[in-house]
């Protein structure tokens, strides 16, 4: 249970007991990363696989896989969602390029497609499918990971630049229920967790 305090305003104090108002030093350039890292921490989100077919990736072309925390819902009419990826990374390359992909949203027992989808530095993405029970989105053509608590299917409407990260606006044009039995994966504290 959350305890509050109220504290009186120094404005409202009133003769020999009055004293200015203290006044905060900011920061130069804000929060440090360290400090902003850790308050994020606090913040308890739902774990995702980010999915797309990137057509010129060899002769069959090459699926790519990203695991996201920063996934949200935006809009219910027209049907928007919003995923923010890395500048520079793998799949923000692919994503200003190839406008359809995935989002699956993990169930508790996948932490394992979390982590492995998680790794720095990977060349390929092909053998991190391999062992995964996944079927290709009919919309998208990327891959849809089995036992995901749902996926969407999305077309890229819009991508804004945000720092060192890009938002990418996806227009939902299928989703799937494939699992209703589990429960959500979450991260929390740089920790997967279960609810409950």
């Amino acid at each position: 249970m959350l305890q509050t305090t109220e504290a009186t305003p120094e404005s409202t104090l009133q003769g020999p007991l009055a004293s200015p108002a203290p006044t905060a030093t900011p920061h130069p350039v804000g929060v440090s990363n360290d400090e902003f890292r850790a308050a994020m921490a606090r913040f308890t989100a739902g774990v995702t696989l980010v999915t797309a077919h990137d057509e010129d990736g060899g002769p069959r072309g090459e699926d790519v896989g990203m695991t996201a925390t920063a996934f949200m819902s935006v809009s219910l009419d027209p049907p928007l969602v919003m995923v923010s990826v890395r500048n520079g990374s793998r799949m923000d390359d692919l994503l200003a390029e190839q406008p359809l992909w995935a989002v699956s949203l993990l169930s508790e027992g996948q932490r394992h497609i979390a982590g492995r989808f998680a790794m720095k530095g990977r060349i390929s993405d092909r053998l991190l499918f391999a062992d995964i029970p996944w079927k290709r989105g009919e919309v998208s053509g990327a891959p849809l990971v089995g036992g995901a608590l749902a996926v969407v299917e999305c077309r890229t409407q819009q991508r804004v630049e945000a720092g060192d990260h890009t938002l990418v606006i996806g227009h939902v044009l299928a989703v799937d229920l494939p699992n209703e039995d589990d429960g959500p994966l979450a991260y929390f504290r740089g920790t997967y967790r279960r609810l409950g």
